[in-house]
Formats: structure tokens, C-alpha cells, sequence
């Protein structure tokens, strides 16, 4: 049988032990869950663990089964880069072809200078790789002095811009980051613009949920955009919307946190009864990941399992739920950059026969299962939908 609905929840940055090219991103070594749990001491899982996760990756605390209670896999990355925009990309069938651009070193003045003319702004602060936490704590008051916007990057193909919420303007804030989305193509291509306010003074600063990301549009039809045409109703909830400029993604629920984000979730279930409802939990990445928090990245991924009952409650015989991740981000490294990670894959139904598929070359299995399943095209990705039917 087909399922008439399915959930696809990202648990953001979740890898789950380096891919065999780890050695060319600098990631020898890391594996997000299996490290944090080593560091923890162990994880309280119990609902993943039955679902198979410990069989996926050595996680202290979550031994493996021989039988798990779910259709369970490890993905590979297939597009060369270890971002969010590509790897949902990749998982809604769009794998892509080239590394996008990484300015590890800062911005060329080139682009600098064009951003600056372009956003009416007369002058940029920071222009380096950093921590945005760390970034604003550093550059705050000058902002505030100069009103100068802080722009700055990391290891990943983005370029971010923080402004004082209040002080410069939320809505002056997402203009120039439009622009920047504009004058960021072509030899200056990035893959995300990400506006990020804070409010504070003083030295005392931090960060508002009124984040917003400005993605490049896929070079090619997702599988979001092939259900939309066969009116399959779609539902992004988190950052979804963004990630894909928008494209494919008709209606979008924001979030404020994983909290908010599994409770919309949760919501939705209720009220949405076929198609897509498709999450992103970001905090697992934006707020532990990227901060080194290894104690914060393990309290939400056991508070995640805890919520799972929950989840589950409202699923039926016509429901199909895949939990998987978009790359890597390993809180115990020194890096606070993504990592070049396999990622768990986990579909559950009611009544399923779990088993442990292997590895999977690609993310965009999952946006084949999903295509096959409502009966749409994909353009990338093998299906496992026969493998997830009873």
C-alpha cells in the first residue's frame, strides 16, 4: 500500500559518523551522535533505540537490536558539500554537481565593496569566519557606535549578516540581506544569506528567533515542487520554506525553537490529514552544534525522543514517518562548522517489519520513496518505499 500522508522531520545537523571523504572538509573523527554520547557518559534514547538507531552508529547508552522496530538506514552525502541548503536539496531529489563557494578567510574586497554600494551601507564589520555568538559579543558596541552591519561566514557557504534588531531595524536588516541574495551569484555564488538580529547592549548581547535565511533557488524541480503540481498539499514547517527560496512549499508553519518546532509538528498531524508535512528542528544545529554544546546538543536529542510518543500519537495506518539529517555537526570538535557526516535514516508505520537497509548512496532516497509513494517524479534518489510497506 501507499501512504496517504507522510512526515519527514530533519533533525538539523544529526550525523551520525564521517564519510569516507572526511579527510578533504577536515573532518577526520567526527561523528555528532556517537561523540556526544561518548562525551555525555551515554544517552537516555529509548524510543530511537528501539527504532534501530544504536545499529546505525556505536552511541553509548543506545546498545544495538537485532530486530529494529523501524526501516533503518545510514545516507551518504552525494552532492559535494555538507550544508543545509544542499543536503535538502539533495533530499528532495536536486543532488548538486559542484562545491559552492566558501570563504573561510573572509569576503574578497571585490565583494565587499559591492555589497556596500549595493546596500547603501557605508561601511561592514567583522568580515571573517566566526562564531555569531561570539561574533556580536566582539562586535556589538561598534555596531551600535558605527551602525555598521557585522558580516561575517564559517567553513560553510554562507554569508551572515547581524544587526542590532532595534537599533539598525528588523526590516532594514532583511533588505540588505536581500541584496547581498542578489549580488551572491554567479563567481561570488553562496548558498545562503542568513539575516541574523540580536538585541542587548553594552557588551551584553543575544541573538532573536527572527533569524531568516535567504536561500539560492534549486537549479532543478524538487519533489516538493512535483507534488504541488498534482495539488499533494505541502507544509514546511521551521526554516523549510526558506531553504528552498520558497519553491515547492506552499504553506509554512516558522518555529521559534525544537520545542515550538515539534509542537507544530505535533499540530499539524492533527489538522493535516494527506500529503507532506515536512520539519526542520533546527536548535539541534544553530543553537548546540554551532556553539560546541555538547551537554545542550544531548539534552534536546533525549528531550526529541522523549517527544516521540507524542509524534507518533496521532499517526495512522495510512501514515508514514522518516526521521532523518542534512549533514553533520559535531559539538566535541574543536570546529564549530559543519561536518561531512552520513546521516540515520528511520521510517516507522504502524505495523511496519523493521530492518536495516545498509547504507544508502544519496539523501535523495528518501525524495525517490516520497515521489514514488504520492506518485510524482524524481529526478535523483532510489526508493525504499517497498522496503516501508507491511
Amino acid at each position: 500500500m501507499n501512504y496517504k500522508r507522510v512526515v519527514l522531520i530533519v533533525l538539523d545537523s544529526l550525523g551520525i559518523g564521517e564519510m569516507p571523504d572526511a579527510a578533504e572538509y577536515g573532518d577526520v573523527g567526527s561523528n555528532t551522535l556517537g561523540n556526544m554520547a561518548r562525551a555525555m557518559g551515554g544517552l537516555k534514547l529509548p524510543n530511537l533505540g528501539k527504532w534501530g538507531l544504536g545499529c546505525l552508529t556505536d552511541v553509548m547508552g543506545v546498545p544495538p537490536v537485532s530486530i529494529p522496530d523501524a526501516v533503518i538506514a545510514r545516507a551518504a552525502l552525494a552532492a559535494p558539500n555538507k550544508d543545509t541548503t544542499s543536503g535538502h536539496w539533495e533530499m528532495m531529489g536536486v543532488i548538486l554537481k559542484v562545491r559552492l563557494n566558501t570563504y573561510p578567510n573572509g569576503f574578497p574586497d571585490e565583494l565587499i565593496e559591492l555589497f556596500k554600494k549595493e546596500a547603501n551601507v557605508d561601511g561592514v564589520l567583522a568580515n571573517k569566519a566566526a562564531s555569531g555568538t561570539e561574533v556580536i559579543a566582539e562586535y556589538g558596541d561598534e555596531h551600535l557606535r558605527t551602525g555598521f552591519p557585522i558580516v561575517y561566514t564559517s567553513a560553510d557557504s554562507v554569508f551572515q549578516i547581524a544587526c542590532h534588531e532595534e537599533k539598525f531595524g528588523l526590516e532594514r536588516l532583511y533588505k540588505i540581506c536581500d541584496v547581498a541574495r542578489k549580488i551572491c551569484r554567479g563567481k561570488f555564488e553562496i548558498g545562503r544569506i542568513i539575516a541574523r538580529p540580536f538585541i542587548g547592549s553594552n557588551g551584553k548581547y543575544q541573538r532573536t528567533t527572527n533569524r531568516h535565511d535567504y536561500s539560492l533557488e534549486p537549479p532543478e524541480p524538487t519533489v516538493l515542487e512535483n507534488l504541488c503540481e498534482k495539488n499533494i498539499p505541502v507544509l514546511g514547517i521551521g526554516k523549510i520554506y526558506d531553504i528552498f527560496a520558497g519553491i515547492g512549499v506552499p504553506e509554512n508553519w516558522k518555529t521559534k525553537n525544537n520545542e515550538d518546532g515539534i509542537a507544530k509538528t505535533v499540530e499539524a498531524i492533527e489538522k493535516k490529514k494527506e500529503g507532506l508535512i515536512f520539519t526542520n528542528l533546527v536548535d539541534f544545529d544553530m543553537v548546540f552544534g554551532h556553539r560546541n554544546n555538547t551537554p545542550g546538543y544531548a539534552n534536546a536529542m533525549e528531550e526529541f525522543d522523549l517527544a516521540i510518543p507524542r509524534i507518533i500519537e496521532g499517526l495512522v495506518d495510512g501514515d508514514l514517518l522518516i526521521i532523518t539529517a542534512d549533514h553533520g555537526n559535531d559539538p566535541t570538535t574543536p570546529s564549530t562548522d559543519h561536518c561531512r557526516e552520513f546521516c540515520p535514516v528511520i521510517a516507522w508505520s504502524k505495523g511496519i517489519k523493521g530492518k536495516n537497509l545498509g547504507t544508502f548512496s544519496s539523501l535523495a532516497d528518501i525524495g525517490a520513496t516520497i515521489a514514488e509513494n504520492f506518485g510524482v517524479t524524481s529526478i535523483g534518489g532510489k526508493s525504499f518505499l517497498r522496503e516501508c510497506r507491511r
